[in-house]
C-alpha cells in the first residue's frame, strides 16, 4: 500500500494518490491530470477511482478529464447530485483497491455532499482518514459555502450539521488514524488551519478546538462562524463547474497559449471585454506597464487573487509576462474556472517597449522616505490594504484599512484629491490594489515599498498594541 499526499502551495491543496496491487485513487486531484497519470505510471498501476470529497468551490476539480483518460469511475457521497456519470456511494459503502478497502463517510456540514473516505490496510486495520474539508488540521471546513448554492441552507443550519457529523462519524473514529485534509493554512475554506499538513486523529482530538469533548453545539456554532468573511466571488461559480462540467484542459490550455505580437496583442487589448493581466513581480511592474493592464504577480496567490477580483470566470483575458512563466500561469488560472485566456504578448513586456508602445508607470517610495514626508507634509493619505484580520492584528495608528479582498468598496474611501500611499504586507498586494484603481482613473496613487513590513522596522511610526489574528480570512 502507497499514500501520497500531492499538495499544491498556491491554492493550500492537497491532493491524494493510494495505491495497492495495481490499483490506484485519486482523492480531490486537481484540472490539470498529468500528475496524477504520471505517478500512476510510476508504479505500474491504474486510477480505478476518483474519489471526490465534496463540490468544491476554490478549485475547479479534475475529476471529469482523469476519468475520461483513464476510465476511472468517479465517486461522491450521499445526497450529490452531479451532472454527469458517477457513483453516488451509500453512507458506510466500502469500495475495493487491490489488497485495501476504503469506507465513505458521510460528514455533512461544510456542504451537504461532504464526505470522508477511511483506508483499512491490507489486514483489516483502520489506517487513515482522507477528510476533505470536513477536518483541517486545528480547524474545520467553514459551514457558510453551500448556502451560496442552495437558497434554503443557512450558515446556521450548516454548522449545526458539521458539529453533528463531528460528533457521530469522526470523534468515535481510533486516535492513531493519520488525518490527510484537503488543505492547509492559506486556504479560504477555514479561518484559521495549522501549517502542518497532516497529524494523527488523537493529536487532533486534544488540539482541535472543534474536537473538544465539553463544547455544546451552540458554542460551537457560535465559534466556528465568528471571524468568517464572505468567500471569494469565484467560489460558486466554481461549485457550479464541478457540477455541471467544464471544457477539457487540453482546449483550454492550447488556447491560452497562443501568443500574440505587441501589434496583435494592442488590437485585442482594446477591445472593451478584455482584461491584461501582468504576471510579473510587482516592482518592475511599477517601472513600465502596459497602460490599464493589471498586476497579478505569479509569484504569489495568483489564482486566488483574480479569482477575488475577477467577478465572472468567464472574463476573457490576455496574459503579459517572462514567456516561460505563461503556462504556469494559464494552469493555474484554469484551476479556478478562468478557462477564456486568449493568449499571450510574445517575448513578453519587452516586445511591447521595442515596437515603441505607449506606457504607464507607478510611483514607489521607500518607508524611510515616507515617514520623513509625512513629518514634512501631513497633508496625505494612508491606506492599509491588507486583510481586515491583519489589520485588527497589529497596524499603524490612525490609518484606515481599505482590504483588497473587498477594493469596490475600499475604493471608496481614496481621497482623489491628494496624494494618497498604498501599502501591504510587503508590496504584492498594494502594487495590485493600485494597479487596478490605476485602470479606474485613479493617477494620485504612490507604493510603499516593502509594505508594513518595512514600516514597522523604521520605528518611525506609532504601532497598535499586537493582537494574535483568531482568523486568516
Amino acid at each position: 500500500m502507497k499514500i501520497e499526499q500531492i499538495y499544491t502551495g498556491c491554492l493550500a491543496h492537497g491532493a491524494y494518490y493510494i495505491e495497492s496491487e495495481g490499483e490506484a485513487a485519486i482523492i480531490d486531484p486537481l484540472r490539470e491530470t498529468k500528475p496524477y497519470t504520471d505517478r500512476a505510471e510510476r508504479d505500474g498501476a491504474k486510477i480505478k477511482y476518483v474519489l471526490e470529497t465534496h463540490f468544491h468551490a476554490d478549485f475547479v476539480s479534475g475529476h471529469l478529464d482523469l476519468a475520461k483518460i483513464t476510465g476511472a469511475k468517479i465517486v461522491y457521497g450521499p445526497t450529490a447530485k452531479p451532472q454527469f456519470e458517477a457513483h453516488i456511494a451509500a453512507d458506510g459503502e466500502v469500495l475495493t483497491l487491490g489488497k485495501v478497502k476504503i469506507k465513505v463517510i458521510h460528514t455533512p456540514g461544510h456542504t451537504m455532499e461532504s464526505s470522508c473516505f477511511l483506508l483499512i490496510d491490507e489486514n483489516g486495520k483502520e489506517h487513515s482518514l482522507f477528510s476533505g474539508d470536513t477536518l483541517f488540521i486545528g480547524d474545520v471546513g467553514r459551514p457558510d459555502l453551500a448556502q451560496h448554492v442552495i437558497a434554503e441552507l443557512t450558515q446556521e443550519k450548516l454548522a449545526g450539521y458539521l458539529f453533528d457529523s463531528l460528533r457521530e462519524k469522526i470523534i468515535p473514529l481510533n486516535d492513531d488514524l493519520v488525518v490527510y485534509p484537503g488543505h492547509g493554512a492559506g486556504s479560504a475554506c477555514g479561518k484559521n488551519m495549522s501549517n502542518e499538513t497532516t497529524d494523527t486523529l488523537g493529536n487532533q482530538k486534544k488540539q482541535n478546538y472543534a474536537l473538544q469533548p465539553n463544547l455544546t453545539k451552540a458554542d460551537f456554532v457560535k465559534e466556528v462562524l465568528t471571524g468568517l468573511m464572505p468567500p471569494p466571488g469565484y467560489f460558486p461559480q466554481n461549485v457550479l463547474l464541478n457540477i455541471n462540467g467544464y471544457e477539457n484542459i487540453e482546449s483550454v490550455m492550447q488556447r491560452g497559449l497562443q501568443k500574440f505580437s505587441p501589434t496583435a496583442f494592442e488590437a485585442l487589448a482594446n477591445e472593451t471585454n478584455v482584461l491584461v493581466i501582468d504576471i510579473r513581480e510587482a516592482e518592475e511592474f511599477g517601472k513600465a506597464f502596459i497602460p490599464n493592464s493589471i498586476n497579478v504577480g505569479i509569484d504569489g496567490n495568483f489564482a486566488t487573487w483574480v479569482g477575488t477580483l475577477v467577478l465572472d470566470v468567464k472574463q476573457e483575458i490576455l496574459l503579459v509576462g517572462s514567456p516561460d512563466r505563461i503556462e504556469e500561469a494559464v494552469t493555474r488560472l484554469a484551476r479556478v474556472g478562468f478557462d477564456n485566456c486568449l493568449g499571450y504578448l510574445d517575448r513578453g513586456f519587452e516586445s511591447w517597449i521595442q515596437k515603441g508602445l505607449e506606457t504607464d508607470s507607478i510611483v514607489s517610495i521607500g518607508a524611510r522616505e515616507l515617514a520623513d514626508r509625512i513629518v514634512a507634509n501631513s497633508d496625505c493619505q494612508l491606506l492599509d490594504v491588507r486583510k481586515k484580520s491583519e489589520y485588527e492584528s497589529e497596524h499603524i495608528q490612525g490609518v484606515e484599512n481599505a482590504p483588497l479582498d473587498f477594493i469596490n468598496e475600499s475604493m471608496l474611501i481614496v481621497n482623489k484629491q491628494k496624494p494618497v500611499f498604498i501599502y501591504c504586507a510587503a508590496g504584492y498586494r498594494s502594487m495590485l490594489f493600485i494597479s487596478i484603481l490605476r485602470s479606474r482613473g485613479y493617477n494620485n496613487l504612490v507604493n510603499v515599498s516593502g509594505g508594513f513590513k518595512a514600516m514597522k522596522g523604521t520605528e518611525k511610526f506609532h504601532l497598535t498594541k499586537f493582537h494574535k489574528q483568531k482568523t486568516m480570512l
